[in-house]
Protein backbone atom coordinates (compact mmCIF):
# COMPACT_ATOMS: atom_id res chain seq x y z
CA UNK A 1 0.00 0.00 0.00
CA UNK A 2 3.07 2.31 0.17
CA UNK A 3 4.14 2.13 -3.39
CA UNK A 4 1.89 5.20 -4.83
CA UNK A 5 3.78 7.94 -1.91
CA UNK A 6 7.27 6.32 -0.96
CA UNK A 7 8.00 4.66 -4.40
CA UNK A 8 11.67 4.71 -4.46
CA UNK A 9 13.39 1.49 -3.14
CA UNK A 10 16.68 0.97 -1.18
CA UNK A 11 18.18 0.67 -4.31
CA UNK A 12 17.07 3.43 -6.06
CA UNK A 13 17.61 5.96 -3.15
CA UNK A 14 21.36 4.92 -3.27
CA UNK A 15 21.28 5.21 -7.11
CA UNK A 16 20.17 8.58 -6.78
CA UNK A 17 23.31 9.58 -4.84
CA UNK A 18 25.41 8.23 -6.88
CA UNK A 19 24.44 11.06 -9.56
CA UNK A 20 25.54 13.46 -6.95
CA UNK A 21 28.74 11.32 -6.18
CA UNK A 22 28.97 11.72 -10.17
CA UNK A 23 29.49 7.63 -10.47
CA UNK A 24 26.24 7.95 -12.60
CA UNK A 25 25.19 10.55 -14.72
CA UNK A 26 21.81 12.11 -14.45
CA UNK A 27 19.50 11.30 -17.73
CA UNK A 28 18.04 14.76 -17.75
CA UNK A 29 20.44 17.99 -16.94
CA UNK A 30 17.69 21.01 -17.28
CA UNK A 31 20.84 23.98 -17.78
CA UNK A 32 20.58 27.54 -16.79
CA UNK A 33 16.96 26.89 -15.85
CA UNK A 34 15.23 29.66 -14.96
CA UNK A 35 12.86 28.57 -12.28
CA UNK A 36 9.99 29.44 -9.97
CA UNK A 37 11.57 29.20 -6.27
CA UNK A 38 8.20 29.11 -4.08
CA UNK A 39 10.47 29.13 -0.74
CA UNK A 40 12.18 32.46 -1.88
CA UNK A 41 8.85 33.35 -3.70
CA UNK A 42 11.39 34.44 -6.36
CA UNK A 43 12.46 33.15 -10.01
CA UNK A 44 16.01 31.71 -9.92
CA UNK A 45 18.80 30.59 -11.88
CA UNK A 46 19.89 26.92 -11.17
CA UNK A 47 20.86 23.48 -13.03
CA UNK A 48 18.61 20.68 -12.08
CA UNK A 49 19.53 17.62 -12.56
CA UNK A 50 17.10 14.96 -12.83
CA UNK A 51 17.33 11.14 -12.83
CA UNK A 52 14.64 8.87 -14.09
CA UNK A 53 11.29 10.07 -12.42
CA UNK A 54 12.72 12.32 -9.86
CA UNK A 55 14.73 15.97 -9.21
CA UNK A 56 18.01 14.82 -7.70
CA UNK A 57 19.69 18.45 -7.82
CA UNK A 58 18.84 21.91 -8.16
CA UNK A 59 21.72 24.50 -7.53
CA UNK A 60 24.46 25.77 -9.82
CA UNK A 61 26.76 22.98 -9.71
CA UNK A 62 27.47 20.93 -13.34
CA UNK A 63 27.37 16.97 -12.95
CA UNK A 64 30.62 15.45 -13.34
CA UNK A 65 29.42 12.57 -15.92
CA UNK A 66 26.78 13.79 -18.46
CA UNK A 67 27.82 10.41 -20.44
CA UNK A 68 24.13 9.40 -22.08
CA UNK A 69 22.44 12.09 -20.45
CA UNK A 70 20.15 14.53 -22.37
CA UNK A 71 20.94 18.15 -21.57
CA UNK A 72 18.76 20.60 -22.34
CA UNK A 73 19.68 24.36 -22.69
CA UNK A 74 16.93 25.98 -20.95
CA UNK A 75 17.72 29.41 -21.58
CA UNK A 76 14.49 31.80 -22.89
CA UNK A 77 12.18 29.17 -20.72
CA UNK A 78 10.66 29.98 -17.27
CA UNK A 79 10.25 26.56 -15.46
CA UNK A 80 7.56 25.92 -12.98
CA UNK A 81 5.93 22.61 -10.78
CA UNK A 82 3.47 20.57 -12.57
CA UNK A 83 0.15 21.92 -11.86
CA UNK A 84 -2.02 19.78 -9.38
CA UNK A 85 -5.75 19.31 -9.55
CA UNK A 86 -7.10 18.84 -6.16
CA UNK A 87 -10.75 17.59 -6.83
CA UNK A 88 -11.18 15.88 -10.15
CA UNK A 89 -14.13 13.68 -11.16
CA UNK A 90 -12.56 11.59 -14.06
CA UNK A 91 -15.59 9.67 -15.03
CA UNK A 92 -17.27 12.44 -17.66
CA UNK A 93 -17.29 10.21 -20.72
CA UNK A 94 -13.41 10.38 -20.38
CA UNK A 95 -11.71 8.02 -18.02
CA UNK A 96 -9.14 8.20 -15.24
CA UNK A 97 -5.97 7.26 -18.16
CA UNK A 98 -7.27 9.86 -21.19
CA UNK A 99 -8.30 12.24 -18.67
CA UNK A 100 -4.74 12.68 -17.46
CA UNK A 101 -2.76 11.91 -20.79
CA UNK A 102 -4.68 15.31 -21.63
CA UNK A 103 -4.52 17.78 -18.19
CA UNK A 104 -0.79 16.21 -18.72
CA UNK A 105 -0.02 18.11 -22.21
CA UNK A 106 -1.51 21.85 -20.25
CA UNK A 107 0.58 21.33 -17.44
CA UNK A 108 -1.62 19.27 -14.97
CA UNK A 109 0.45 16.06 -13.98
CA UNK A 110 -1.42 15.33 -10.59
CA UNK A 111 -5.22 15.14 -9.90
CA UNK A 112 -6.64 14.06 -6.65
CA UNK A 113 -9.33 11.89 -7.91
CA UNK A 114 -13.37 10.97 -6.67
CA UNK A 115 -13.82 6.97 -6.28
CA UNK A 116 -17.85 7.27 -6.44
CA UNK A 117 -17.94 5.59 -9.46
CA UNK A 118 -15.26 2.96 -8.96
CA UNK A 119 -16.99 2.18 -5.38
CA UNK A 120 -20.97 1.77 -6.88
CA UNK A 121 -19.32 0.30 -10.29
CA UNK A 122 -16.48 -2.47 -9.20
CA UNK A 123 -15.49 -4.59 -6.35
CA UNK A 124 -13.12 -3.80 -3.92
CA UNK A 125 -10.14 -5.73 -5.29
CA UNK A 126 -10.70 -4.68 -8.55
CA UNK A 127 -10.70 -0.85 -7.81
CA UNK A 128 -7.65 -1.17 -6.03
CA UNK A 129 -5.80 -3.60 -8.98
CA UNK A 130 -6.64 -0.05 -11.15
CA UNK A 131 -5.42 2.15 -9.06
CA UNK A 132 -2.19 0.14 -9.03
CA UNK A 133 -2.09 -0.11 -12.63
CA UNK A 134 -3.16 3.75 -12.59
CA UNK A 135 0.48 4.34 -11.10
CA UNK A 136 2.63 3.61 -14.43
CA UNK A 137 1.20 6.18 -16.07
CA UNK A 138 3.22 9.48 -16.42
CA UNK A 139 0.74 11.39 -14.40
CA UNK A 140 0.49 10.48 -10.81
CA UNK A 141 -3.23 9.92 -9.67
CA UNK A 142 -4.44 9.88 -6.02
CA UNK A 143 -8.08 9.23 -4.83
CA UNK A 144 -10.48 10.62 -2.43
CA UNK A 145 -13.05 8.17 -0.51
CA UNK A 146 -16.64 8.89 -0.24
CA UNK A 147 -18.92 8.16 2.69
CA UNK A 148 -22.39 8.04 0.78
CA UNK A 149 -23.87 7.85 -3.04
CA UNK A 150 -24.84 10.99 -3.26
CA UNK A 151 -28.21 9.78 -3.82
CA UNK A 152 -30.72 7.45 -2.57
CA UNK A 153 -29.55 4.22 -3.20
CA UNK A 154 -31.34 0.96 -2.88
CA UNK A 155 -29.40 -1.26 0.06
CA UNK A 156 -26.92 1.91 0.34
CA UNK A 157 -25.95 -0.25 3.92
CA UNK A 158 -24.80 -2.78 2.05
CA UNK A 159 -22.83 -0.70 -0.16
CA UNK A 160 -21.10 1.95 2.15
CA UNK A 161 -20.45 -0.68 4.75
CA UNK A 162 -17.79 0.07 7.34
CA UNK A 163 -15.61 -2.04 5.80
CA UNK A 164 -15.42 -1.23 2.36
CA UNK A 165 -14.76 2.54 3.36
CA UNK A 166 -12.39 2.06 5.69
CA UNK A 167 -10.30 -0.06 3.34
CA UNK A 168 -10.36 2.68 0.65
CA UNK A 169 -9.51 5.29 3.37
CA UNK A 170 -6.27 3.04 4.35
CA UNK A 171 -4.89 2.51 1.03
CA UNK A 172 -1.99 4.85 0.69
CA UNK A 173 -3.00 6.29 -2.93
CA UNK A 174 -6.12 7.68 -0.47
CA UNK A 175 -5.43 11.29 0.33
CA UNK A 176 -8.85 12.27 2.38
CA UNK A 177 -12.28 11.69 2.71
CA UNK A 178 -15.11 13.07 1.02
CA UNK A 179 -16.65 15.08 -0.41
CA UNK A 180 -19.30 15.44 1.90
CA UNK A 181 -22.51 15.64 -0.33
CA UNK A 182 -24.25 13.45 2.60
CA UNK A 183 -23.30 16.43 5.18
CA UNK A 184 -27.18 16.46 6.00
CA UNK A 185 -27.12 13.59 7.66
CA UNK A 186 -24.15 14.05 9.48
CA UNK A 187 -25.87 16.77 11.51
CA UNK A 188 -28.86 14.63 11.78
CA UNK A 189 -26.95 12.53 13.81
CA UNK A 190 -25.16 9.95 11.66
CA UNK A 191 -22.73 8.60 13.91
CA UNK A 192 -20.83 6.51 11.26
CA UNK A 193 -20.13 8.99 9.05
CA UNK A 194 -18.83 10.77 11.94
CA UNK A 195 -16.48 7.99 12.87
CA UNK A 196 -15.55 7.54 9.30
CA UNK A 197 -14.52 11.51 9.43
CA UNK A 198 -12.49 10.93 12.76
CA UNK A 199 -10.87 7.82 11.01
CA UNK A 200 -9.52 9.99 8.51
CA UNK A 201 -8.31 12.22 10.67
CA UNK A 202 -6.69 9.71 12.68
CA UNK A 203 -4.94 8.65 9.71
CA UNK A 204 -3.58 12.22 9.12
CA UNK A 205 -6.09 12.75 5.95
CA UNK A 206 -7.80 15.78 4.81
CA UNK A 207 -11.87 15.73 5.02
CA UNK A 208 -13.18 17.88 1.79
CA UNK A 209 -16.67 19.09 2.30
CA UNK A 210 -19.32 20.25 0.08
CA UNK A 211 -21.30 22.64 1.45
CA UNK A 212 -23.47 24.91 -1.04
CA UNK A 213 -25.22 27.71 0.78
CA UNK A 214 -24.27 26.42 4.31
CA UNK A 215 -24.38 29.47 7.19
CA UNK A 216 -21.89 30.46 9.15
CA UNK A 217 -22.73 28.64 12.00
CA UNK A 218 -23.46 25.47 9.33
CA UNK A 219 -19.83 26.15 8.72
CA UNK A 220 -18.84 26.33 12.31
CA UNK A 221 -20.65 22.74 13.23
CA UNK A 222 -18.87 21.19 10.20
CA UNK A 223 -15.50 22.07 11.07
CA UNK A 224 -15.76 21.22 14.51
CA UNK A 225 -16.89 17.74 12.93
CA UNK A 226 -13.88 17.78 11.07
CA UNK A 227 -13.88 19.38 7.65
CA UNK A 228 -10.51 20.69 6.51
CA UNK A 229 -11.73 22.36 2.88
CA UNK A 230 -14.76 23.34 0.80
CA UNK A 231 -14.97 24.25 -3.03
CA UNK A 232 -18.83 25.75 -2.84
CA UNK A 233 -18.01 29.18 -2.06
CA UNK A 234 -19.51 31.39 -5.00
CA UNK A 235 -19.10 34.94 -3.69
CA UNK A 236 -16.08 36.58 -2.03
CA UNK A 237 -18.77 36.50 1.49
CA UNK A 238 -18.74 33.16 1.19
CA UNK A 239 -15.03 32.87 1.42
CA UNK A 240 -14.57 34.72 3.78
CA UNK A 241 -17.13 32.82 5.56
CA UNK A 242 -15.06 29.83 5.27
CA UNK A 243 -11.74 31.57 5.72
CA UNK A 244 -13.12 32.81 9.09
CA UNK A 245 -13.89 29.40 10.46
CA UNK A 246 -10.61 27.97 9.37
CA UNK A 247 -11.35 26.33 6.40
CA UNK A 248 -9.00 25.91 2.97
CA UNK A 249 -10.94 27.53 0.08
CA UNK A 250 -10.56 25.71 -3.22
CA UNK A 251 -12.06 28.40 -5.75
CA UNK A 252 -14.16 26.93 -8.65
CA UNK A 253 -14.35 26.91 -11.99
CA UNK A 254 -16.57 24.56 -13.28
CA UNK A 255 -18.82 24.26 -16.23
CA UNK A 256 -21.40 25.08 -14.12
CA UNK A 257 -20.10 27.30 -11.75
CA UNK A 258 -17.32 29.90 -13.74
CA UNK A 259 -16.85 31.73 -10.80
CA UNK A 260 -13.41 32.08 -10.87
CA UNK A 261 -13.43 36.07 -12.13
CA UNK A 262 -16.31 36.96 -9.71
CA UNK A 263 -14.55 35.00 -6.73
CA UNK A 264 -11.48 36.84 -7.31
CA UNK A 265 -12.39 40.24 -8.01
CA UNK A 266 -15.09 40.00 -4.61
CA UNK A 267 -12.13 38.58 -2.15
CA UNK A 268 -9.69 41.45 -3.35
CA UNK A 269 -12.65 43.73 -2.70
CA UNK A 270 -12.53 42.52 0.96
CA UNK A 271 -9.02 43.34 1.33
CA UNK A 272 -7.96 39.87 1.43
CA UNK A 273 -4.44 39.69 -0.36
CA UNK A 274 -2.72 36.66 1.26
CA UNK A 275 -3.77 33.70 -1.41
CA UNK A 276 -1.91 30.59 0.56
CA UNK A 277 -5.57 29.18 1.84
CA UNK A 278 -6.39 29.13 -2.27
CA UNK A 279 -6.34 26.70 -4.72
CA UNK A 280 -8.35 26.75 -7.93
CA UNK A 281 -9.83 23.54 -9.41
CA UNK A 282 -12.51 22.63 -11.93
CA UNK A 283 -14.61 20.14 -10.14
CA UNK A 284 -15.15 17.49 -12.99
CA UNK A 285 -16.33 19.88 -15.81
CA UNK A 286 -17.26 17.64 -18.62
CA UNK A 287 -14.41 17.57 -22.14
CA UNK A 288 -15.80 21.03 -24.16
CA UNK A 289 -15.13 22.84 -20.92
CA UNK A 290 -11.27 21.82 -21.43
CA UNK A 291 -11.51 22.48 -25.10
CA UNK A 292 -9.20 25.59 -24.71
CA UNK A 293 -6.90 23.90 -21.77
CA UNK A 294 -7.30 23.12 -17.75
CA UNK A 295 -5.62 24.06 -14.59
CA UNK A 296 -3.42 26.57 -16.68
CA UNK A 297 -6.44 28.37 -17.40
CA UNK A 298 -7.61 29.00 -14.15
CA UNK A 299 -3.67 30.30 -13.65
CA UNK A 300 -3.71 32.94 -16.60
CA UNK A 301 -7.51 33.62 -14.82
CA UNK A 302 -5.95 34.47 -11.77
CA UNK A 303 -2.82 36.88 -13.49
CA UNK A 304 -5.75 38.86 -15.03
CA UNK A 305 -7.33 39.57 -12.45
CA UNK A 306 -4.38 40.87 -10.31
CA UNK A 307 -3.54 38.38 -7.90
CA UNK A 308 0.81 38.42 -8.24
CA UNK A 309 2.17 36.12 -10.24
CA UNK A 310 3.39 34.02 -8.08
CA UNK A 311 0.75 33.05 -5.61
CA UNK A 312 -1.31 32.66 -9.24
CA UNK A 313 0.73 29.97 -9.47
CA UNK A 314 1.31 28.99 -6.06
CA UNK A 315 -2.29 28.07 -6.01
CA UNK A 316 -2.15 25.29 -8.75
CA UNK A 317 0.91 23.92 -6.71
CA UNK A 318 2.89 23.95 -3.39
CA UNK A 319 -0.48 25.48 -1.54
CA UNK A 320 -2.78 21.74 -2.39
CA UNK A 321 0.96 19.94 -1.43
CA UNK A 322 1.28 21.46 1.65
CA UNK A 323 -2.35 20.72 2.57
CA UNK A 324 -2.56 17.56 1.52
CA UNK A 325 1.16 16.87 3.49
CA UNK A 326 2.92 15.51 0.17
CA UNK A 327 4.93 18.80 -0.08
CA UNK A 328 8.40 16.84 -0.21
CA UNK A 329 7.36 14.72 -3.60
CA UNK A 330 4.78 17.49 -5.23
CA UNK A 331 4.00 21.19 -5.75
CA UNK A 332 8.03 22.82 -6.08
CA UNK A 333 10.90 22.24 -8.21
CA UNK A 334 13.71 21.14 -5.37
CA UNK A 335 15.65 18.47 -4.84
CA UNK A 336 14.05 15.12 -4.17
CA UNK A 337 10.93 15.75 -5.50
CA UNK A 338 9.09 14.07 -8.70
CA UNK A 339 10.32 15.46 -12.23
CA UNK A 340 7.05 16.96 -12.64
CA UNK A 341 7.85 20.40 -14.62
CA UNK A 342 6.47 22.61 -16.83
CA UNK A 343 8.65 24.95 -19.49
CA UNK A 344 6.85 28.33 -20.12
CA UNK A 345 7.59 30.80 -22.70
CA UNK A 346 7.18 33.77 -20.16
CA UNK A 347 6.11 33.94 -16.69
CA UNK A 348 2.32 35.05 -17.48
CA UNK A 349 1.49 32.43 -20.19
CA UNK A 350 0.79 29.09 -18.09
CA UNK A 351 0.47 27.08 -20.78
CA UNK A 352 3.09 25.19 -21.30
CA UNK A 353 5.56 24.75 -24.06
CA UNK A 354 7.09 21.63 -22.77
CA UNK A 355 6.16 19.27 -19.64
CA UNK A 356 8.02 16.73 -18.11
CA UNK A 357 5.78 14.17 -16.16
CA UNK A 358 7.86 11.72 -13.95
CA UNK A 359 11.14 12.57 -15.65
CA UNK A 360 9.09 11.74 -19.03
CA UNK A 361 8.38 14.16 -22.03
CA UNK A 362 4.67 14.37 -22.53
CA UNK A 363 5.02 17.68 -24.54
CA UNK A 364 7.72 18.90 -26.24
CA UNK A 365 8.49 22.86 -27.92
CA UNK A 366 4.39 22.65 -28.28
CA UNK A 367 4.20 19.24 -29.59
CA UNK A 368 2.57 16.74 -27.66
CA UNK A 369 4.24 13.03 -27.86
CA UNK A 370 1.94 10.35 -28.07
CA UNK A 371 1.39 8.41 -25.43
CA UNK A 372 2.41 4.68 -24.46
CA UNK A 373 0.31 3.51 -22.02
CA UNK A 374 -2.43 1.59 -22.71
CA UNK A 375 -4.93 -0.31 -19.98
CA UNK A 376 -6.50 -3.55 -21.18
CA UNK A 377 -9.77 -2.40 -19.13
CA UNK A 378 -11.91 -5.68 -18.90
CA UNK A 379 -9.09 -7.01 -16.23
CA UNK A 380 -11.05 -4.27 -14.22
CA UNK A 381 -14.45 -5.53 -15.10
CA UNK A 382 -15.28 -2.17 -16.67
CA UNK A 383 -16.77 -3.84 -20.47
CA UNK A 384 -19.32 -2.61 -22.57
CA UNK A 385 -23.26 -3.29 -20.80
CA UNK A 386 -24.63 -6.40 -21.45
CA UNK A 387 -28.03 -5.35 -20.29
CA UNK A 388 -30.16 -9.07 -20.13
CA UNK A 389 -33.41 -7.12 -20.62
CA UNK A 390 -35.75 -5.75 -22.86
CA UNK A 391 -38.15 -2.32 -22.96
CA UNK A 392 -41.52 -3.62 -22.97
CA UNK A 393 -43.27 -0.48 -24.26
CA UNK A 394 -46.88 -1.35 -22.76
CA UNK A 395 -46.18 -2.06 -19.47
CA UNK A 396 -42.67 -0.06 -19.02
CA UNK A 397 -44.04 3.41 -20.36
CA UNK A 398 -47.25 3.87 -18.59
CA UNK A 399 -47.39 7.23 -17.43
CA UNK A 400 -50.11 8.02 -14.78
CA UNK A 401 -48.25 10.10 -12.19
CA UNK A 402 -50.37 13.93 -11.77
CA UNK A 403 -46.68 14.88 -10.53
CA UNK A 404 -43.66 15.78 -12.68
CA UNK A 405 -40.30 17.18 -12.49
CA UNK A 406 -39.50 20.69 -13.99
CA UNK A 407 -35.82 21.83 -14.58
CA UNK A 408 -35.08 24.71 -12.85
CA UNK A 409 -31.73 24.93 -14.65
CA UNK A 410 -28.95 22.66 -15.84
CA UNK A 411 -28.90 20.93 -12.59
CA UNK A 412 -31.82 22.05 -10.51
CA UNK A 413 -35.38 20.07 -10.04
CA UNK A 414 -38.83 21.29 -8.43
CA UNK A 415 -41.69 19.69 -8.66
CA UNK A 416 -45.21 20.51 -10.69
CA UNK A 417 -48.77 19.59 -11.44
CA UNK A 418 -49.53 17.78 -15.01
CA UNK A 419 -52.82 19.05 -16.07
CA UNK A 420 -52.39 17.61 -19.32
CA UNK A 421 -53.30 14.40 -21.03
CA UNK A 422 -50.08 12.10 -21.07
CA UNK A 423 -52.16 8.90 -21.96
CA UNK A 424 -51.24 9.20 -25.99
CA UNK A 425 -47.62 7.15 -27.38
CA UNK A 426 -46.69 10.43 -28.58
CA UNK A 427 -46.88 14.01 -26.92
CA UNK A 428 -47.57 17.57 -28.43
CA UNK A 429 -44.63 19.17 -29.92
CA UNK A 430 -45.96 22.65 -28.47
CA UNK A 431 -44.96 22.26 -25.38
CA UNK A 432 -41.85 21.25 -23.27
CA UNK A 433 -43.57 18.66 -21.87
CA UNK A 434 -40.85 15.26 -22.29
CA UNK A 435 -41.92 11.42 -21.03
CA UNK A 436 -39.30 10.58 -18.80
CA UNK A 437 -38.30 7.06 -17.45
CA UNK A 438 -35.17 5.99 -15.24
CA UNK A 439 -34.78 1.92 -14.88
CA UNK A 440 -32.30 -0.02 -13.13
CA UNK A 441 -29.41 -1.11 -14.85
CA UNK A 442 -30.28 -4.74 -13.88
CA UNK A 443 -34.22 -4.24 -15.21
CA UNK A 444 -35.21 -4.63 -11.57
CA UNK A 445 -37.35 -1.38 -11.13
CA UNK A 446 -38.43 2.11 -12.99
CA UNK A 447 -39.81 5.16 -12.35
CA UNK A 448 -42.14 6.88 -15.08
CA UNK A 449 -42.88 10.79 -14.90
CA UNK A 450 -42.84 13.77 -16.99
CA UNK A 451 -40.17 16.09 -17.43
CA UNK A 452 -40.64 19.82 -17.93
CA UNK A 453 -37.92 22.09 -19.49
CA UNK A 454 -35.72 19.53 -20.41
CA UNK A 455 -37.01 20.23 -24.60
CA UNK A 456 -39.71 20.52 -26.55
CA UNK A 457 -38.77 18.95 -29.56
CA UNK A 458 -37.07 15.53 -28.50
CA UNK A 459 -38.27 12.29 -30.15
CA UNK A 460 -36.35 9.88 -28.41
CA UNK A 461 -33.43 10.09 -26.16
CA UNK A 462 -31.46 7.47 -24.15
CA UNK A 463 -28.55 7.39 -22.06
CA UNK A 464 -26.28 4.79 -19.84
CA UNK A 465 -24.48 7.84 -18.48
CA UNK A 466 -26.06 8.83 -15.41
CA UNK A 467 -24.82 9.29 -11.40
CA UNK A 468 -25.64 5.52 -10.31
CA UNK A 469 -25.30 3.79 -14.02
CA UNK A 470 -29.25 3.53 -14.11
CA UNK A 471 -30.51 3.89 -17.95
CA UNK A 472 -32.34 7.51 -18.55
CA UNK A 473 -34.58 7.80 -21.10
CA UNK A 474 -36.38 11.14 -22.60
CA UNK A 475 -38.73 12.28 -25.16
CA UNK A 476 -42.21 12.92 -26.75
CA UNK A 477 -42.41 9.39 -28.81
CA UNK A 478 -42.44 6.40 -26.91
CA UNK A 479 -41.48 4.70 -30.15
CA UNK A 480 -38.34 6.60 -31.11
CA UNK A 481 -37.60 6.26 -26.86
CA UNK A 482 -37.77 2.72 -27.27
CA UNK A 483 -35.38 2.68 -30.92
CA UNK A 484 -33.09 5.01 -28.77
CA UNK A 485 -32.29 2.32 -25.98
CA UNK A 486 -32.02 -0.71 -28.07
CA UNK A 487 -29.36 1.30 -30.24
CA UNK A 488 -27.74 1.99 -26.77
CA UNK A 489 -28.44 -1.61 -25.63
CA UNK A 490 -25.99 -2.80 -28.75
CA UNK A 491 -23.46 -0.01 -28.25
CA UNK A 492 -23.06 -1.85 -24.83
CA UNK A 493 -23.40 1.70 -22.73
CA UNK A 494 -23.76 5.45 -24.30
CA UNK A 495 -25.59 8.13 -25.42
CA UNK A 496 -28.07 7.95 -28.14
CA UNK A 497 -30.85 10.16 -29.72
CA UNK A 498 -33.94 9.04 -32.26
CA UNK A 499 -35.68 10.91 -34.73
CA UNK A 500 -38.64 9.97 -37.01
CA UNK A 501 -38.17 6.08 -36.49
CA UNK A 502 -34.15 6.75 -37.56
CA UNK A 503 -31.44 6.96 -34.81
CA UNK A 504 -29.86 10.87 -35.38
CA UNK A 505 -26.55 10.68 -32.71
CA UNK A 506 -25.02 8.01 -30.74
CA UNK A 507 -21.58 8.18 -28.35
CA UNK A 508 -20.19 5.16 -27.70
CA UNK A 509 -19.12 4.45 -23.88
CA UNK A 510 -18.06 0.92 -23.83
CA UNK A 511 -16.95 1.20 -19.88
CA UNK A 512 -20.32 0.16 -18.36
CA UNK A 513 -21.79 2.59 -20.00
CA UNK A 514 -20.22 5.50 -17.95
CA UNK A 515 -16.78 6.13 -20.10
CA UNK A 516 -15.47 6.08 -23.35
CA UNK A 517 -12.18 4.48 -24.06
CA UNK A 518 -11.47 7.65 -27.09
CA UNK A 519 -9.23 10.66 -26.30
CA UNK A 520 -10.76 13.80 -24.86
CA UNK A 521 -9.76 15.17 -27.74
CA UNK A 522 -12.53 13.45 -29.66
CA UNK A 523 -15.12 13.58 -26.92
CA UNK A 524 -15.02 17.15 -26.81
CA UNK A 525 -16.24 16.71 -30.57
CA UNK A 526 -18.41 14.38 -30.04
CA UNK A 527 -19.69 16.16 -26.95
CA UNK A 528 -20.32 19.91 -28.47
CA UNK A 529 -22.24 17.49 -31.04
CA UNK A 530 -24.63 16.51 -28.72
CA UNK A 531 -25.39 20.14 -27.14
CA UNK A 532 -25.81 21.39 -30.35
CA UNK A 533 -28.57 18.84 -31.20
CA UNK A 534 -30.31 19.16 -28.13
CA UNK A 535 -30.39 23.15 -28.38
CA UNK A 536 -31.90 22.26 -31.57
CA UNK A 537 -34.22 20.38 -29.56
CA UNK A 538 -35.41 22.74 -27.43
CA UNK A 539 -32.73 22.37 -24.42
CA UNK A 540 -31.98 25.80 -23.33
CA UNK A 541 -29.29 25.46 -20.69
CA UNK A 542 -25.77 24.52 -20.96
CA UNK A 543 -24.33 21.32 -19.92
CA UNK A 544 -26.41 18.41 -20.74
CA UNK A 545 -23.92 16.00 -19.57
CA UNK A 546 -23.71 17.14 -15.67
CA UNK A 547 -27.52 17.21 -16.11
CA UNK A 548 -27.77 14.07 -16.58
CA UNK A 549 -25.39 12.91 -14.10
CA UNK A 550 -27.47 15.10 -11.25
CA UNK A 551 -31.17 13.62 -12.31
CA UNK A 552 -30.75 11.75 -9.31
CA UNK A 553 -28.29 13.48 -7.19
CA UNK A 554 -29.82 14.70 -3.74
CA UNK A 555 -27.23 17.07 -2.59
CA UNK A 556 -29.03 19.59 -4.78
CA UNK A 557 -32.83 20.65 -4.19
CA UNK A 558 -35.63 20.10 -4.57
CA UNK A 559 -37.14 16.88 -6.37
CA UNK A 560 -34.58 14.28 -7.45
CA UNK A 561 -35.20 11.05 -9.18
CA UNK A 562 -33.34 8.09 -7.05
CA UNK A 563 -33.95 4.37 -7.17
CA UNK A 564 -35.72 4.53 -4.23
CA UNK A 565 -38.15 7.15 -6.38
CA UNK A 566 -39.25 10.46 -7.07
CA UNK A 567 -37.05 11.95 -4.07
CA UNK A 568 -38.04 15.04 -1.88
CA UNK A 569 -34.82 16.44 -0.91
CA UNK A 570 -35.91 19.12 1.60
CA UNK A 571 -38.08 16.91 3.43
CA UNK A 572 -36.10 13.37 3.08
CA UNK A 573 -38.84 11.69 1.52
CA UNK A 574 -40.41 9.69 -1.27
CA UNK A 575 -42.59 11.25 -2.63
CA UNK A 576 -43.63 8.17 -5.30
CA UNK A 577 -41.77 5.04 -4.80
CA UNK A 578 -39.79 3.30 -7.39
CA UNK A 579 -41.87 0.61 -9.67
CA UNK A 580 -40.65 -3.07 -9.46
CA UNK A 581 -41.07 -4.28 -13.21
Amino acid sequence: MLEQRYRWKNKDLREHVEVLDGSKAPTILLHNAVYLNQYLRKWTKANIWIYDDRIVYVGEKYPDDVEGCEVINCEGRFLVPGYIEPHAHPFQLYNPLTLSQYTSKYGTTTLLNDNLMLFLQLDKKKAFSLLKELRTIPATMYWWCRFDGQTELLDEELIFTHGEVKAWLEHDAVLQGGELTGWPRLLDGDDMMLHWIQETKRMRKKIEGHFPGASEKTLAKLMLFGADCDHEAMSGEEVMNRLMQGYTVALRHSSIRPDLPKLLKEIQELGINQFDKFFYTTDGSPPSFHEEGYTDQLIKIAIDSGVPVIDAYNMATINIARYYNMEYLHGNIATGRVANINFLSNEKNPTPVSVLAKGQWVKREGECLPSKTTINWKDFQLEPLELEWDIDAARDFEFSMPFGIEMVNDVILKPYSVVTDVSFDELSYKDDQCFFVMIDRGGKWRINTIIKGFANKLSGFCSSFSNTGDIVMIGKSKKDMVLAFNRMKELGGGIVLAENGKISYEMELPLNGIMSTKSVETLIKEELELKTLLEQKGYRFNDPIYTLLFFSATHLPYIRVTQLGIYDVMNKTVLFPSIMR
